[in-house]
């Protein structure tokens, strides 16, 4: 059982060159996730390539549950596993939708196989991201948001894999491969 409360970020936009590039607005995204490298590797690699700005996150379901329940926290956009250490990235979308909870929700899970892309859709969720194989997506959904555009809904069919996308064993984003795309670990 873990002890870990969630935590905030307050900290000013990273200056980076999607913040300059574009006039894009800067997500405020909540973060659950409960493998510390997953949840760091993938702050960096999204405030590094979307005007993103990381205002909490989370590694159980009672402590996403906490933050987000606080009036005093505010996201535009939730980013999920599905397996945590204490509940599940189902428990935080059962409560986010019962709440009607404002902010997009997204699922980013080793684990998206059709069953649970639909589960997911049942429960709010607005797509599903495999960790290994769907980094750009999730990159480019996010983009969408910043700018303003409804986001492509595809939370049911998954997309196709790309078997030229480098994953790593280190458990680190390992940024743009060969293909240019970006992978993430699986």
């Amino acid at each position: 059982m873990s002890d870990v409360s969630y935590t905030s970020r307050r900290r000013a936009p990273v200056d980076s060159f999607a913040d300059r590039a574009t006039q894009m607005t800067a997500l405020r995204t909540f973060i659950v996730e409960d493998s510390a490298v997953i949840r760091e590797s993938l702050v960096a690699a999204l405030e590094e390539m979307v005007p993103l700005r990381v205002v909490g996150q989370a590694e159980d379901a009672p402590a996403a549950l906490r933050w987000l329940d606080d009036s005093h926290n505010t996201c535009d956009l939730v980013i999920i596993d599905i397996f945590l250490r204490l509940g599940s990235g189902m428990d935080v979308l059962r409560a986010l939708n019962q709440r009607k909870h404002a902010a997009q929700r997204v699922v980013l899970t080793n684990y998206a196989t059709p069953d649970i892309r639909s589960r997911c859709a049942g429960l709010g969720a607005s797509r599903v991201f495999d960790k290994s194989s769907e980094i750009d997506e999730l990159v480019e959904y996010c983009l969408q948001l910043a700018n303003g555009a409804p986001p492509l809904a595809d939370a049911v069919a998954p997309a196709g894999l790309d078997a030229g996308r480098l994953v790593t064993g280190s458990g680190r984003f390992s940024g743009r491969n060969t293909s240019g795309r970006y992978s993430f670990p699986a």
